[in-house]
């Protein structure tokens, strides 16, 4: 083989390594940019949007079990407030670390009366007071005398399954500002996927 064949062959064969290169290195830069881009995206609507929680314990049954899946709206308490019957996941008020999830039942401004299994609430609209259907509950055996009135800011919330959880029957109410969202999605298991799972209006 001549001199001159053989640095032909090089320059081909160093060509060749380059354009092999390039590729890769676009791929990389691709890949790189697209995970900049998604955590653009994802960040804000973890922190500010949605999140995902998973229910811990029995407090919520037969509405929710124990490790079903949930997506969390936190956008919509920005332009509205929480209402009644809404499922709500909120700072545990005496510790901040944890998240607890509970059913909406006294609004700010009302009085909350729970005399053994029977809610009624106390407010402007109902001054003689209205009791509550609450056919999500299960209401249990045990008998439960408390008597409420809320400030401006503050919540009354239950679990529904009552004789096994606890709430603001034992530890009081929750301010707005520990309130993180609602219950939008629950993705886990599929058998049981819905959107607004547990929500229950009421008129009043």
């Amino acid at each position: 083989m001549s001199q001159e064949n053989q640095q032909f062959e090089n320059t081909n064969s160093v060509d060749n390594v380059a354009i092999l290169k390039r590729p890769q290195e676009n791929s990389f830069t691709e890949i790189l940019r697209f995970a900049l881009i998604a955590l653009l995206i994802v960040l804000p609507v973890r922190w500010f949007i949605a999140q995902p929680f998973i229910v811990s314990g029995a407090s919520m049954e037969n509405t929710f079990h124990n490790n079903e899946y949930l997506i969390v709206d936190q956008l919509s308490y920005r332009f509205e407030e929480p209402a009644r019957g809404d499922v709500i996941i909120f700072h545990y008020p005496i510790d901040h670390s944890k998240y607890f999830i509970k059913r909406v039942i006294g609004l700010p401004g009302e009085t909350v009366l729970i005399n053994g299994q029977t809610v009624t609430i106390i407010n402007e609209e109902n001054p003689e007071g209205i009791t509550l259907t609450e056919p999500y509950a299960n209401i249990g055996d045990k008998d439960n005398d408390v008597t409420t009135t809320l400030k401006e800011d503050q919540y009354f919330v239950l679990g529904d399954n009552r004789d096994h959880s606890s709430d603001s029957r034992v530890w009081g109410v929750v301010s707005r500002e520990e309130i993180v969202g609602r219950a939008f999605l629950r993705l886990y298991p599929p058998t049981r996927a819905s959107i607004l799972p547990g929500a229950s209006n009421f008129n009043n």
